[in-house]
């Protein structure tokens, strides 16, 4: 499985979530975008890597060991991972700043958090990509823990197993099953190109239809 952060960003350059999106929905996945709350941090932040789910639960009192979960969770980041998380209780913040210099020294590669995070301003200085439902202070100790990571979990209506192919930027967030990774990224690169010639032609004269008709691509 490639985890080069070469293979990452050259896809980072090449490719987009829309025309990820249109190959899957070629091939019949039609629910793999992440709904429209979950939002990048700043408008150009883009996530490309392996989906690392972990799964949180919403607690009520304070455990003896509150962060351990947390803890196990990152230690056990990988290079090319994205840390990917779903609370929607909002009841506090699950990722911040001491969380995402951990993933950077591990290689990791951003955060897609169904939920709050915070230290905001601090995340922007670090340029790893976040991306989240809103924002909040409130700390996660006596209100949610980790129960396990590097397992299934649903995400903003998505269901993401470990590993899977995460493309997101300011459009949305776009999963790849990693069973289709190799025939998704083929055919999404030769949209690309399709879609470069059907811009040149149109702002050569051609019309819409005849561009369609020449490209069958719009």
């Amino acid at each position: 499985m490639n985890r080069d952060h070469t293979f990452f960003d050259e896809l980072k350059q090449k490719l987009n979530s829309s025309v990820i999106s249109d190959i899957l929905d070629d091939l019949g996945y039609r629910n793999q975008t992440l709904n429209e709350s979950v939002r990048p941090l700043q408008h150009d932040m883009v996530v490309v890597g392996r989906a690392y789910p972990v799964l949180a639960v919403d607690v009520y009192e304070t455990p003896e060991q509150p962060y351990d979960g947390l803890i196990e969770s990152l230690d056990a980041i990988r290079s090319g991972d994205i840390y990917v998380i779903s609370l929607i209780s909002h009841r506090a913040a699950v990722w911040g700043e001491l969380v995402s210099n951990a993933a950077i020294a591990r290689g990791g590669r951003g955060a897609i958090i169904e939920g709050c995070i915070r230290d905001t301003t601090n995340i922007k200085a670090l340029g790893f990509p976040v991306f989240s439902t809103g924002y909040l202070p409130r700390d996660s100790k006596g209100r949610n823990i980790i129960l396990q990571h590097r397992v299934p979990i649903e995400c903003a209506g998505v269901l993401i197993q470990p590993d899977d192919l995460i493309f997101g930027d300011f459009d949305g967030i776009v999963v790849v099953p990693h069973a289709l990774e190799e025939e998704v990224i083929s055919k999404a690169l030769t949209k690309i190109a399709s879609e470069n010639k059907v811009r040149d032609a149109i702002r050569g004269g051609m019309s819409v239809r005849e561009a369609f008709d020449k490209y069958r691509v719009l």
